[in-house]
């Protein structure tokens, strides 16, 4: 792999300090006496990466499994399944300019002053 594809040695702060927070949905789910495996992103989740594996254009399919496999293993592996697979896809986006950092931080900003003001 060449070294200006290798997503691992790009640095995300944004996504570095969400990964410390330890807020996984096992924790929360808990904290708030919710009884679904399952996050409520998840499936937003799955149906972002189905329709970046169709388009397959902005990222291709292998490449964004790969950079999702080193993410995870590489990067990302104190972070439980499936909080790995949404970090590892936002940082590969990031790492290959397909979305920006700051904007994706400003978006987790709205949604956590949402969050805390409901």
């Amino acid at each position: 792999m060449a070294e200006e594809d290798d997503v691992t040695l790009v640095t995300v702060p944004a996504l570095e300090r969400i990964a410390g927070r330890g807020q996984v949905w096992p924790l929360m789910a808990e904290k708030y006496g919710v009884t679904n495996l399952v996050p409520p992103w998840k499936s937003s989740l799955d149906g972002m990466c189905d329709a970046l594996d169709h388009e397959g254009v902005t990222l291709p399919l292998l490449t964004r499994r790969n950079d999702e496999d080193r993410l995870v293993h590489e990067v990302y592996p104190a972070l439980p399944y499936p909080e790995n697979q949404l970090v590892a896809l936002s940082h590969s986006l990031i790492a290959r300019h397909v979305i920006d950092e700051e904007a994706l931080a400003e978006r987790m900003r709205q949604v956590r002053a949402r969050l805390e003001e409901a």
